[in-house]
């Protein structure tokens, strides 16, 4: 997909962000919070959704569940590279897939149910290949920042996202309410939710086999226990962020947790977790361009003296993102 084959006027980033905010907003209530009409709404998500620039996606999150995150690295012969990603993508467990540092590493995240899961997935389900020259994986031992939370979309007021704000989860509450559980169905509402996280009830009542009504229900159960997140899918590319790179950061142990929340707060973060590992700390960043990546590691990052040591990997492509496969 070309981002530079669509251009994105004022209507349309506060779109994104509107969506960004709720995935699943009504088209009226997205109208509002945009000043336009209905109709408008529908016909530039349409345009753009047409493009492969924006999409909903409907995501498992698996931390509610008790599921193990991981952060997959594996360094391959340049000629292997696309292939293995392309199988890594192919995953139902994996949702983040991309080429990093010239094309010779591939970085992928990964969610399992278990230790017999993850054994499985890391000792056994990963391609075995001679092309593959390392892997390395690391445990996700929490977040500070998420996609769904990122900076770069953000345009509208104050107010115009006081109409979209959603009911935010509470995990206490959801806790309170008793474990947290998958019933049966929801394996195809997932699956409907991954490739369009905006499909009609009738389309999920379809797959499901329930009435749209239990749809409903069971929509707004797994949002408000933290279960279902739905996620804006645009390259950043899109937003005028052309260079996206991955951070593996060693910090010092008694101030990890004050650096990760200092990332979390600066606007080109859009991922930052606490692994496992030789480094303990996940970054992902989007840049305008090169210069601007070069003054984020020299001057914003370079200013957390405890953080030791830094690798940085340029995201050359992605793959999969949100959980949703990109067209090659």
């Amino acid at each position: 997909m070309n981002t530079d084959s669509v251009t994105l006027d004022d209507i349309d980033r506060g779109l994104v962000h509107a969506l960004q905010i709720d995935g699943r907003a009504p088209l009226r209530t997205l109208g509002e919070a945009l000043g336009v009409s209905e109709n408008t709404v529908a016909r530039r998500y349409r345009r753009l959704r047409s493009a492969g620039v924006l999409r909903v996606v409907g995501a498992l999150n698996g931390g509610r569940l008790g599921y193990n995150a991981w952060t997959i690295r594996l360094q391959c012969t340049p000629d292997a590279a696309g292939t293995i990603a392309r199988a890594l993508a192919a995953r139902p467990d994996t949702s983040y897939v991309h080429l990093l540092s010239g094309g010779t590493e591939i970085s992928c995240s990964a969610q399992t149910r278990s230790s017999d899961e993850s054994d499985a997935l890391l000792l056994h389900r990963l391609p075995r290949t001679g092309r593959i020259t390392a892997i390395s994986a690391h445990l996700l031992l929490g977040h500070s920042a998420l996609p769904d939370s990122w900076a770069g979309p953000a345009r509208l007021t104050p107010e115009q996202t006081a109409l979209l704000s959603p009911r935010p989860v509470d995990n206490a509450a959801a806790d309170a309410d008793g474990e947290v559980s998958l019933a049966d169905g929801d394996q195809p509402l997932f699956d409907v939710l991954s490739r369009d996280g905006r499909a009609s009830c009738a389309e999920l009542a379809s797959a499901t086999g329930w009435s749209d009504s239990t749809v409903r229900r069971r929509l707004t159960a797994l949002r408000r226990a933290g279960v279902l997140a739905f996620l804006v899918d645009i390259p950043p590319a899109a937003l005028g962020f052309r260079a996206e790179a991955r951070l593996w950061m060693s910090v010092r142990p008694s101030r990890l947790a004050e650096v990760a929340s200092a990332l979390a707060e600066h606007p080109e973060v859009s991922l930052v977790a606490m692994t496992t590992g030789p480094t303990n700390l996940l970054g992902a960043v989007n840049c305008r361009d090169a210069q601007h990546l070069a003054r984020y590691l020299t001057e914003r990052i370079a200013s957390l003296d405890a953080i030791r040591s830094l690798e940085t990997a340029p995201v050359i492509r992605t793959v999969k993102r949100a959980g949703a496969l990109l067209p090659i």
